[in-house]
């Protein structure tokens, strides 16, 4: 029987795009080769000319949009020039024309920006980096973002977070092509997680929002800031204002659009995640946060980020220790 044909893995790449974006997926293609797939990765730019990432390191690529016919998959990377400008028509055009016979259409971070100029994100479930998800959100409003998503998979169109995430939706992509024994080698090969665990708000940054129109409650605010430990329940904030709890939960739904608990719970959750990140145990983060116990600050991290905060400490605590302990050994 004759071989099976080669997937060909195209790439769109432009000035300014994130390098990364590029050499993570391609790396994965090109690791699985080694376990017996057959991708053909080629790059190419709207126009034919090479290219200068985001690094200043120069591209050479394949060749035009415009030259190839078709693909197995179109990758789209992305480039932290789209989410704050508009995307070019061209290349917006340079993503539209190959999507149309593309098997599957994907993006990698904010490679969605460029999805979603080209009209192939309309009416589809996506996401992109955290950080700018509200504006993919604006520009396509009716794409459904989903935010805290590593990857998102809209019948043959796939997008996914943040840059290091495109190793992810690669690994996927292998997986859907060839099982996952072949795509669990490649991730050990990469030493990268086959799938991981919680989704991008265990990455994003600690709770920053405009302070309160009103005086009266900038004073609550600044109250449980200063002193998370403190006995914030709802009778005793109203108290600090002489006002009703109605009253007083009205205010913190009107201006900062959440409820006086969620509010302290989520500064305490914001402090735990600094205590965990600095290297205290998840016991002494929960207590100098003002958790009641460890396990009601464990079940606010499974709500937010769908990981334990031993998990999120493994994940983002400092390795300064680590090494230290290492020198020691050694």
């Amino acid at each position: 029987m004759a071989d099976a044909a080669p997937h060909r893995v195209a790439i769109l790449v432009y000035d300014g795009v994130t390098l990364l974006d590029v050499a993570g997926p391609a790396e994965v293609f090109k690791e699985a080769n080694r376990f017996g797939a057959d991708y053909r990765i080629v790059l190419l730019s709207p126009t034919g000319a090479d290219v200068t990432s985001n690094l200043g390191v120069r591209i050479a690529v394949d060749g035009a949009v415009s030259s190839e016919t078709a693909f197995g998959t179109l990758l789209v990377a992305g480039s932290d020039l789209y989410p704050r400008a508009r995307v070019p028509g061209d290349l917006a055009d340079a993503a539209r024309i190959p999507a149309a016979v593309a098997g599957r259409v994907a993006s990698i971070c904010t490679g969605a920006f460029v999805l979603a100029a080209a009209g192939l994100l309309d009416g589809k479930r996506a996401t992109t980096h955290w950080k700018v998800a509200h504006e993919l959100a604006a520009r396509c409003p009716t794409c459904r973002v989903e935010p805290d998503a590593i990857y998102v998979r809209d019948g043959t169109t796939y997008t996914s977070a943040g840059v290091a995430a495109g190793i992810d939706l690669a690994l996927a992509l292998v997986e859907e092509d060839h099982g996952p024994d072949l795509a669990r080698d490649v991730a050990r090969a990469l030493v990268v997680y086959m799938q991981r665990a919680g989704g991008q708000s265990q990455f994003s940054a600690p709770l920053k929002g405009p302070p309160p129109r009103s005086s009266a409650l900038r004073k609550i605010t600044d109250l449980v800031t200063a002193n998370p430990c403190g006995d914030h329940s709802l009778g005793e904030l109203a108290k600090h204002l002489n006002v009703s709890t109605r009253h007083l939960t009205r205010l913190f739904h009107d201006e900062l659009s959440t409820t006086p608990a969620r509010y302290v719970e989520d500064i305490r959750f914001d402090l735990a995640r600094a205590l965990l990140d600095q290297g205290h145990t998840a016991t002494q983060a929960a207590a100098l946060a003002g958790f009641p116990s460890y396990e009601s600050m464990r079940r606010v991290f499974a709500r937010k980020l769908s990981i334990s905060p031993a998990a999120y400490q493994r994940r983002f605590g400092t390795a300064r220790r680590v090494n230290a302990g290492q020198a020691q050994a050694g």
